[in-house]
């Protein structure tokens, strides 16, 4: 019997051929799509795992040398630098990840990245924050993409011990700095937007023609073979086109592996050796695949199992019941009763809210039918055509035949609303400072209490960068348990912009670091005065170190660099409003792009399975068809059946999760954040519309096929 399933696969006629290369082509795309997603997640852990490199857990024991290291963190344009200082104490430190050798006192390994932006920029703009010798280049095992920048500097262990946050390692890069809930969200995302579809996509290939094959195989139970002799030709036949279809896939990836690395689907770009399948994700694809068609091919077949005329036993099937709609209700109840009671942990607002978006998950998925259902029965009532007519009344018979190609599209445009929903309003909430606002062109230092005496001559030097209109210094008020605010600044160097002193006072009392500037100060205020003398005031410790300039990129990095210089021990680098703020927007719109990825693929995924449910679909119905244009029925006519009976559930199914999403995200930030969902950016949108228009085009590409499937001798041979 397999040698016969070969034989009817290969050797079955044109119609068996093209069945053959339709459901192999279609299984090629969705295993190359399965497998960039499984090496997509290989390269995402990769990615995480490369930050035990760079932000280690401070170990001790054992026989080697402790190694000193500090990591900090700085920026130049808007683009985080991540420095690392290091120090061995003794030959048998360990060296840090992706470098020869732990550099001496004095030198400094640079990432590619950073080594081009030290090249193409003045040295009081970058350079000089690293003084030494370049020694050599940061490997790629050492850095967590392509485009990190990043410098090791060697240091004295008497040095790096008094930098922040310094601590002892004898082993690098052993443990994973990110916790185990990060990977588990990218899993889920990955997962619950793109592999569903893809496995609707499979499916739905490999079932082509389903209804052809059912009448072949029950005419060969009628010449005598048993149910399990057709399983066996059934699913050799599937897992035919299915095996090839998976190698052709295979070679998809890897012709297609440099290019998908180098798009920065978390923001930041992969290396292509992180776009790698282990061996069980190449057995889950290699094996999984094929044994699913088979799988599908004897599920298709379960009427030819009852009986040899079962094919011809067409009764319409039980309609879907409204009690679907319960664990959507559920759902939307679990995040409405968050919102009221928000647990104090992490733990346990996942614990709440991650149940609430799984019952809705699955709840779309549940409803789908009915909702395509009591769609239809709408559209045929106020039908005022023959095609919608038909078509309405088709797909109220069985709808989940017309659900099921477009599941997939409803899961993903969820998961892919949420998940920009929420993103959209953290990055308006969040963002950075506002190009032209009183705030983007300031560089602020906060010192430690510790810091020691800042020199008069360090403003001197700042005011003498072009471009820089004033530079002072916030200093600690004595009274400031007792006072309105705790720093002290003089009148003479407070901007207009920021406010002005009250009438006669001489020095007044501001809040620190960058407080006054972004939420209170103004052009108004007036600062209440300080009972501290002009003359007492340069005696006090400076609290922060603010620097207004034009706002130019060049003013900006030049100020930053000086202060560095001048004071190069503490924590927090000197600050540019917007700076962070703009690394956690540009991270955040990393994971809104990936979310449009997912929607351009699953939407690309659900308009080749509404293709391939139509190609059957008119396989399957060609007599009828024939016999509706003999008794008159135009072209035109059944072409819109076709259409209405696969655009219509795809555009009710993209409105309602996308409506359920945004409303997910919505109850989710007011639960978690206390923020009114915004909308998000048009581009959203243009990616849904854009991405649905092809769906409809694919599907108009399929409607010639009409034309010729049909026909008078169809009817007659039939």
């Amino acid at each position: 019997m397999i040698r016969l399933g070969l034989r009817l696969a290969v050797a079955g006629g044109r119609e068996a051929l093209t069945r053959l290369l339709v459901i192999a082509a279609a299984v090629a795309v969705g295993s190359g799509l399965l497998l960039t997603t499984l090496a997509g997640v290989n390269a995402v852990n990769a990615q995480l795992t490369r930050y035990a490199s760079v932000y280690p857990n401070a170990s001790t024991g054992g026989d080697a040398d402790p190694l000193w290291w500090s990591t900090r963190e700085d920026y130049f344009h808007g683009k985080q630098i991540i420095r690392i200082d290091v120090a061995a104490t003794g030959p048998d430190a360990p060296t840090p990840t992706g470098v020869p050798s732990t550099p001496g006192p004095g030198e400094y390994y640079a990432s590619p990245a950073l080594r081009k932006l030290l090249a193409a920029h003045p040295a009081d703009q970058l350079g000089d924050r690293y003084p030494g010798r370049d020694i050599g280049t940061v490997g790629p095992a050492g850095l967590t993409s392509p485009d990190t920048l990043l410098v090791i500097r060697g240091g004295t262990p008497d040095e790096v011990a008094t930098l922040p946050l310094a601590k002892q390692l004898t082993t690098v890069g052993d443990t994973p700095a990110l916790p185990e809930t990060t990977m588990n969200l990218i899993l889920g995302v990955i997962a619950g937007g793109l592999l569903f579809p893809l496995l609707i996509f499979v499916g739905t290939a490999t079932r082509l023609n389903a209804a052809r094959r059912e009448q072949r195989f029950a005419a060969m139970r009628l010449v005598g073979a048993t149910p399990k002799q057709i399983s066996v030709v059934a699913a050799v036949e599937a897992a035919t086109a299915a095996v090839a279809g998976t190698a052709l896939g295979f070679g998809l990836f890897y012709a297609f592996r440099g290019p998908m690395a180098g798009i920065p689907f978390t923001g930041m770009p992969f290396f292509p050796s992180d776009m790698s399948l282990g061996v069980l994700d190449v057995l889950l694809v290699a094996l999984g695949v094929p044994a699913g068609a088979a799988v599908a091919a004897q599920v298709s077949l379960r009427r030819v199992r009852i009986s040899p005329l079962g094919v011809t036993r067409r009764v319409t099937p039980r309609a879907p019941r409204a009690y679907r709609l319960i664990p959507i209700l559920l759902g939307v109840a679990v995040l409405f009763f968050a919102i009221g009671f928000r647990p104090p942990t992490s733990d346990g607002q996942a614990a709440v809210f991650l149940p609430g978006l799984l019952l809705i998950m699955a709840g779309l998925i549940l409803a789908g039918p009915w909702l395509t259902m009591v769609g239809a029965r709408v559209m045929a009532r106020y039908a005022s055509r023959p095609a919608t007519l038909i078509a309405a009344r088709r797909l109220a018979d069985n709808p989940k035949a017309g659900f099921r190609a477009i599941s997939g599209i409803m899961l993903a445009l969820f998961v892919t609303s949420v998940a920009v929903g929420v993103i959209t309003t953290i990055v308006a909430n969040r963002g950075p400072a506002p190009v032209g606002s009183t705030e983007a062109g300031q560089v602020s230092l906060y010192l430690p209490e510790d810091a020691p005496a800042t020199p008069d001559s360090l403003f001197t030097e700042l005011r003498s960068i072009n471009g820089v209109r004033s530079a002072f210094a916030v200093r600690e008020n004595p009274d400031w348990m007792s006072a309105s605010e705790p720093g002290l600044i003089s009148c003479a160097e407070i901007p207009s912009a920021y406010g002005r002193c009250a009438e006669g006072a001489t020095v007044a009392e501001v809040a620190t670091g960058l407080i006054p500037f972004r939420e209170s100060a103004s052009s108004t205020r007036v600062w209440p005065a300080a009972s501290v003398p002009l003359g007492e005031l340069h005696q006090l410790p400076v609290m922060s170190i603010l620097v207004d300039t034009d706002g130019s990129a060049a003013t900006i990095e030049r100020s930053r660099t000086m202060l560095e210089t001048a004071l190069p021990a503490f924590q927090v680098a000197p600050n540019v409003p917007g700076d962070f703020e703009s690394d956690f927007a540009d991270t955040l719109r990393g994971w809104e792009q990936l979310a449009n990825v997912i929607i351009v693929a699953s939407l690309a995924l659900g308009g080749c399975s509404l293709a391939v449910s139509v190609i059957g679909g008119l396989t399957e119905r060609r007599r009828p068809f024939s016999l509706l244009r003999l008794s008159g029925a135009p072209v035109r006519v059944l072409r819109r059946v076709v259409a209405l009976e696969s655009a219509v559930p795809m555009l009710a199914v993209a409105a309602v999760a996308i409506g359920m999403g945004l409303l997910a995200a919505h109850l989710f930030l007011r639960a978690q954040m206390g923020y009114t969902l915004i909308a998000p950016e048009p581009r959203f949108y243009v990616i849904v519309v854009v991405g649905l228009a092809a769906c409809l085009g694919v599907i108009a590409s399929t409607l010639p096929l009409l034309d010729r499937i049909t026909g008078p001798e169809t009817a007659r041979s039939e």
